[in-house]
């Protein structure tokens, strides 16, 4: 789903009403009408309160009392203005407005008894100010926003929590309502995915705005089930394993042997036929008794137990007639074995020309062998870019090391430092971490919303590292769709694991407990009218 700023918003709602023929008045109906679908489905009983401002933002609101007004419910609405001061579409929808407003000129007005029973409401609708504000509020509309914070009831935002800046990529400022639910109309703004605004859920409503209205220069999109559930369905009846592919996992080391199998168990998870783990032989037991479904083979290895440059003819062998290769987990960073890594990267991508070519997912200290040598992992460019390609996972410290820089710049510039490795180097990027970027090298980046802080936690990523592998073997011709959905099924696990174990005890193989969970969670989500985009974290 496209991410919009607040001025291609305001184009959308033009093109939708000058050219394709939907009134504005019908867009606002539209808008009303959806957050108060959201109000039956989670407040189904609730005495509902609708505070307004005079502008189109209060208009949805008065929609909304309305349309709750005509369910039976109790319905308070507090306009922070004369209704002389409304104009165009929302005085239109004012003059529907079956229930008597209370109205509030002045900040003392606040707190005579009619508003203060308003602000005494089981649920609070936010329709004060929508994403066209600009920072920061002020007066009557700020002493509104911290009355309403301060009420006992949910709140939920229409279009963005009031007084937040809706362009705004980081943390807010200033006076700004809370939410514990926002429903947002066609698109979400960057303020929707990259800020903390609420501490529930983030809805998109469609509200008839057509497709080709939404247009967005910001080559941003974030994932949402929609996206993801064509790779999770039904299987044909007459499938065996050999239609789901191959993944290698080469890693493990004396010590590590737990990364490599929980990366070769995690592509199963995620649907591959068939998934063997290549790995040193120190590793070799542990990764053999760790589950009887993966396969395994032994490598040589260095004294130090990893495995050895001495392993690569063996690797390249075992490597032939696979799917995906996913390198890294537990490998270490034994300057033996780095030279191992990058000899077995540079020897599969000189066969890249060839059909037959194996994917790559690099990860962990797989990407620690190219440090100072990135150079090293430029992908050539063919005319198919679906041959050979390679996928990068770097947590930030990892991103860091490749380019040169420290944690901090890279977790200020996340966005930039993925799409521009993505595309220098012809790989796609996953960078992980809090709303994970994947980015693809013709400068499209994705945002996940799944995922929570138990999650960080050892071997989270090995995990991660399966799935894409394991993804990418189903889907051989659909790379980066396979990334998104790994990544967002991996994040999604993890919440559902918080739900059971909690944050402080969830650890790596909850992931793979939990993963059935979420699928069916996502597939059930994407046949909803409404496209949820966060949970809260």
């Amino acid at each position: 789903m496209k991410i919009v700023s607040v001025a291609e918003m305001r184009e959308i709602d033009r093109l939708s009403s000058e050219c394709s023929g939907i009134p504005s008045l019908t867009l606002m109906e539209n808008a009303g009408a959806a957050v108060a679908d959201f109000i039956r489905s989670d407040y189904p009983a609730a005495t509902i309160a609708v505070i307004c401002g005079k502008g189109n933002n209060g208009g949805d609101g008065f929609v909304v009392a309305r349309k709750l007004h005509e369910d039976g419910r109790e319905v308070r609405v507090l306009l922070l203005a004369e209704p002389s001061e409304l104009r165009g579409d929302a005085a239109a929808m004012y003059s529907k407005l079956p229930v008597t407003a209370v109205t509030a000129k002045s900040p003392e007005a606040l707190n005579r008894a009619d508003a203060l029973a308003v602000f005494d409401g089981d649920v609070l609708v936010d329709a004060i100010l929508g994403t066209g504000f600009r920072p920061p509020v002020s007066n009557l509309y700020a002493d509104a926003i911290v009355k309403m914070n301060a009420s006992k009831g949910p709140v939920v935002a229409v279009d963005i929590p009031s007084g937040a800046d809706a362009d705004a990529r980081g943390e807010q400022t200033g006076v700004i309502a809370r939410a514990d639910a926002i429903v947002t109309f066609t698109a979400p703004r960057l303020a929707h995915v990259s800020g903390n605004l609420t501490s529930g859920s983030i809805v998109v409503a469609p509200i008839g705005s057509p497709d080709a209205a939404i247009v967005s220069s910001l080559n941003l999109n974030v994932i949402t089930a929609g996206d993801v559930a064509p790779l999770i369905g039904p299987r044909k009846p007459n499938s065996n394993k050999g239609n789901f592919g191959h993944v290698l996992v080469v890693g493990g080391s004396r010590g590590k042997a737990g990364a490599a199998a929980m990366a070769g168990m995690a592509a199963l998870r995620a649907g591959a036929g068939l998934s063997t783990v290549a790995t040193a032989s120190s590793a070799m037991a542990t990764v053999a008794g760790f589950h009887p479904e993966l396969m395994t083979e032994e490598l040589a290895e260095t004294g130090a137990g990893s495995i050895s440059s001495s392993a690569l003819s063996q690797a390249g062998e075992i490597a032939k007639r696979k799917s995906v290769l996913a390198i890294g987990p537990g490998i270490s960073r034994h300057p033996e074995t780095s030279e191992f890594v990058r000899e077995l990267i540079r020897l599969i991508s000189a066969s890249r020309q060839s059909k037959e070519s194996i994917l790559i997912v690099l990860d962990a200290d797989g990407l620690n062998a190219f440090e100072g040598r990135t150079n090293e992992l430029k992908i050539a460019r063919t005319a198919d870019p679906k041959i050979g390609a390679m996928v990068i996972t770097p947590h930030p410290g990892e991103m860091a090391r490749l380019i040169g820089c420290s944690i901090t710049e890279v977790q200020e510039h996340r966005e930039s430092v993925a799409r521009n490795f993505a595309a220098e180097h012809n790989v796609v990027v996953v960078l992980k971490g809090r709303r994970t970027l994947i980015a693809d090298p013709d400068g499209a980046v994705w945002v996940n919303t799944t995922g929570n802080p138990g999650m960080a936690t050892g071997g989270t990523g090995d995990i991660l590292t399966g799935m894409v592998a394991g993804f990418m073997a189903q889907n051989p011709t659909r790379i980066f769709d396979s990334v998104i959905a790994a990544v967002h099924l991996h994040g999604m696990a993890g919440d559902v694991a918080r739900e059971s174990v909690g944050e402080h005890s969830l650890v790596a193989t909850d992931l793979l407990q939990f993963l059935p969970e979420a699928f069916r969670r996502v597939r059930a989500a994407a046949k909803e009218r409404f496209v949820t985009i966060s949970i809260g974290v």
